[in-house]
């Protein structure tokens, strides 16, 4: 099939450059001793995680315990969820999962830790747990290596469980510190650290400076996005994922309507200018989203499309734009090559 064949808005992925986004990635790694356990929260997608563990990669990290049935159901075998399990019927799913693949998981307080080795001793199992930390995003994790110590022991001594290490997101100059003091207070209590995970895509080509670090997760760097060509770990070129459009009206000289909105390109900004970059007009910007049409700024183009033209666009935050769709097109040149159903789209629980 040719791209020219596919009706728009539709989402697509250079393989060439998908393909050099894994291995670039994966020998980074290797070469300063890190593992990598890239996310699957950017592509969802079971082929894509197999291409990265084929590469290299120790396993997968999953934020959601959905996205890792998922990615169970599709064979992979090493997942750590980074995220607090919490509630009955959650955990009474992790354990049916942690039957059927290597699972370790993270927590941050002492009511997740106590579900988790009440389910675990339930099932008979020895659950592995990294500790979260906060780097700096103020979302989960300890504020202190004295909690993260007093957790970890807490962890230690809870039936059904092994203390695996510590976790945090972002990874950056603020995480050496806290795992060093960390493991120093550790130390104390004959209690090792086997492993700290670091994470990110912004930071990605830094994770050999935080010598700390043993695994880095990073999701975006498999697509890329703007927000990323902002951060200067990835430049447009990189960019694998992209959504095509049709200019389906111009109203005036100056604008243009396209055939994809907030539900084709989410709402995301990220602190950018406008939607989503235009290849074919990179002057031209995406100011607004209705539900399903694009309003495109023109005025700053010397050359401006017309109705009917197909344009191509880098979208704000690859990761909320690829789960709006229920497939993503792989692309070989100009020819579709294969049809991935997004697996783990709208696994939010």
């Amino acid at each position: 099939m040719h791209i020219d064949e596919l009706e728009t808005p539709f989402a697509a992925v250079n393989l060439d450059k998908l393909e050099s986004n894994i291995v670039k990635l994966q020998r980074y790694l290797d070469e300063h001793s890190i593992n990598n356990r890239p996310h699957i929260k950017t592509h969802k997608i079971p082929e894509i995680a197999h291409m990265q563990i084929k590469a290299g990669a120790v396993g997968i990290t999953c934020q959601k315990l959905s996205e890792a049935e998922v990615m169970a159901q599709a064979g992979i075998r090493d997942i750590l969820v980074t995220y607090n399990i919490i509630g009955t019927a959650k955990l009474q799913r992790l354990m049916h999962l942690a039957r059927r693949t290597k699972l370790s998981v993270t927590a941050d307080s002492e009511f997740t830790v106590n579900g988790l080795s009440t389910a675990a001793q339930c099932e008979q199992l020895e659950l592995a747990v990294l500790i979260e930390f906060d780097s700096g995003a103020q979302r989960c994790g300890l504020q202190s290596p004295q909690e993260a110590a007093a957790l970890a022991q807490i962890i230690s001594a809870s039936p059904g469980l092994h203390f695996a290490g510590l976790m945090t997101y972002p990874s950056n100059p603020k995480t050496d510190p806290f795992v060093k003091e960390t493991k120093a207070l550790l130390k104390r209590e004959n209690i090792q650290l086997e492993c700290v995970s670091g994470g990110g895509t912004p930071n990605l080509w830094q994770a050999h400076t935080l010598t700390e670090v043993t695994e880095h997760r990073a999701g975006t760097y498999v697509y890329g996005d703007r927000h990323i060509i902002k951060s200067g770990a990835m430049s447009l070129d990189d960019c694998a994922f992209t959504v095509t459009t049709t200019v389906v009206s111009r109203p005036t000289s100056e604008r243009a309507i396209l055939d994809g909105g907030s539900k084709t390109f989410s709402s995301d900004l990220l602190d950018l200018d406008g939607y989503g970059a235009i290849i074919e007009y990179p002057q031209a910007c995406i100011y607004s989203l209705s539900e399903e049409h694009g309003h495109v700024d023109l005025s700053a183009c010397s050359n401006k499309p017309q109705i009917g033209e197909r344009l191509t666009v880098v979208p704000n935050h690859c990761c909320l734009v690829s789960n709006l769709y229920n497939q993503i097109f792989g692309l070989r040149g100009s020819r579709v090559e294969v049809i991935w159903p997004v697996a783990a789209r709208g696994s939010v629980h």
